[in-house]
């Protein structure tokens, strides 16, 4: 065989689309979606034809030719399949970090999310007053809650607390100074640092102090007839110990009021319930910030408030009134996603206990440690439970060994960096395969599992756990196959399920 006719074993677009099972499948996909994927494919394997053309493997060639044809239709499906499947997924959070940059940070609560998921299928009053049927303000929705709750005399929201602190230097700063304390020039989330944000917004930065050491004159003497603002930072993700000084709130608002300057400050997570109480210190509470006298606070809706992404701003109402009638705030205004379930979230702040049960951010931070020990001990006794289920009495021993160990997570998002909360894991020691092939099998499931490999075991801090994730993990790790050498491929655990119910006549 020559390489033209390997080449011509290799069928046209145009002839695959009039075959019936590529027609159901366009049925089903879009004739559209089907033919870029088998262009995609036809294209690869007249690449790999390619190959044996090159070594002169003509033959070779022909017969890798003619079985993948015989297994064209399913790799069509398997990719479309895979083309049509959200790459967003829920994840099992077993990592012990409750504020994950990397999962979505706060995660909602069932009503917020429910309220979300509801604004988002229908029209709503987003911008409409029903009393008067003018145009309304997005914001004036929550912005009720936030000042009740706050004590501030008006609130406003953007799309992020980097957003936030931008909007409101270009409103309140643009073409004059902001004073900053060398010790809170930060960098933030995604490598932004509070000096280039302030660059964008027209703000020229005027430093003052030193990083260990700022006082009040330092501030005073700082000031010139191009301040317009004293900017204070709480840098939330480090913290300087030892020979060190800094200005208070409370002085640095009195330092304003005296040179009518206007006092900004960015909290960072912004935390809205004092959660002293139990036992976390270290990050401020945005009420005592609004009663120290400042004059515009800032801080994030994802962090430590457990909402949505957003920026919140509160604060005086004339500086507040400018921010909102600016330009930019327009172009960092929030969606009605993220207003219904900022209001959704806020209405439980009205009753800070109940706040604490039903916000998942407060609840996780603040669950006691004797609590999450024994949901790792249910976990463990449910995985021995649903082993007998699958396997029967006979089931044999586990392919990994499991115990239950005391922990430490973290807050993350920035907050409460010196904090490590108590609690336990649920410690897997596969027998046949290492905790790091145990990590990617888990990693890369539809409902991917994350947790961390400490001494060749892979932990799931049951801090961060649902009681519906117990459920799904109690279920995946009673499977032998999970620990088994070789290729791993996922069961179909509610095919099984199923079989089981029926089986035991339900």
């Amino acid at each position: 065989m020559n390489k033209n006719e390997m080449y011509r074993m290799i069928p046209k677009t145009d002839i695959l689309l009039r075959d019936k099972a590529v027609q159901e499948l366009a049925g089903r996909y879009g004739q559209q979606a089907v033919a870029c994927i088998l262009q995609e494919i036809l294209g690869e394997l007249r690449e790999k034809a390619g190959e044996f053309a090159g070594r002169a493997q003509e033959q070779k060639g022909a017969e890798f030719i003619e079985n993948f044809l015989e297994n064209l239709i399913p790799c069509i499906r398997g990719r479309l399949d895979e083309l049509f499947s959200p790459e967003i997924v829920p994840v099992v959070n077993g990592t012990g970090v409750i504020l994950h940059t990397g999962l979505g940070r706060a995660p909602l609560g069932g009503q917020a999310g429910s309220r979300a998921g509801m604004i988002a299928g229908k029209y709503v009053n987003l911008e409409l007053d029903p009393v008067t049927g003018e145009r309304g303000d997005r914001c004036a929705h929550f912005e009720r809650l936030l000042c009740r709750i706050t004590g501030a005399e008006a609130a406003f929201a953007v799309n992020n607390n980097a957003a936030a602190v931008l909007l409101i230097l270009t409103a309140l700063a643009s073409g004059g100074e902001a004073v900053v304390s060398r010790g809170e020039l930060v960098e933030i989330g995604g490598g932004f640092r509070i000096p280039e944000v302030m660059e964008q917004s027209g703000a020229r930065l005027r430093e003052t102090g030193t990083t260990n050491r700022t006082r009040l004159s330092d501030y005073e003497n700082a000031v010139n007839e191009q301040t317009k603002v004293f900017l204070q930072v709480h840098t939330s993700n480090y913290r300087i110990v030892g020979f060190t000084e800094s200005v208070s709130l409370e002085e640095l608002c009195a330092l304003g009021r005296q040179k009518g300057i206007c006092v900004v400050q960015d909290l960072g997570s912004g935390m809205l319930t004092n959660l002293g109480r139990y036992g976390l210190k270290g990050e401020p509470y945005v009420q005592a910030s609004v009663a120290a006298g400042a004059d515009v606070v800032c801080f994030s809706g994802d962090k430590l408030l457990g909402g949505p992404q957003a920026g919140i701003i509160v604060g005086k109402k004339c500086f507040l009134d400018r921010m909102r009638n600016h330009p930019l705030a327009r172009a960092l205004r929030i969606d009605k996603f993220t207003a219904a379930a900022l209001e959704q979230v806020l209405l439980e702040y009205l009753n800070p206990d109940q706040a604490v049960r039903r916000i998942p951010v407060l609840w996780m931070l603040t669950r006691p440690a004797e609590e999450v020990r024994q949901e790792a001990e249910m976990l463990k006794e449910e995985i021995v439970r649903r082993r007998k289920e699958r396997y029967g009495e006979k089931c044999g021993s586990m392919p990994a060994r499991i115990t239950v160990e005391p922990c430490t997570s973290r807050a993350g998002g920035g907050a409460l960096p010196e904090e490590r909360i108590i609690s336990s894991a649920v410690c897997i020691a596969p027998e046949e395969i290492s905790a790091a092939k145990l990590q990617r099998r888990l990693r890369t499931l539809p409902v991917p599992v994350l947790g961390r490999i400490v001494r060749d075991r892979f932990l799931i801090d049951m801090r961060t756990v649902s009681g519906q994730d117990r459920e799904y993990l109690a279920g995946l790790i009673s499977m032998d196959e999970l620990f088994a050498g070789g290729t791993f491929r996922m069961p179909d655990m509610r095919k099984q399920e199923t079989e089981q119910e029926k089986g035991s006549g339900l």
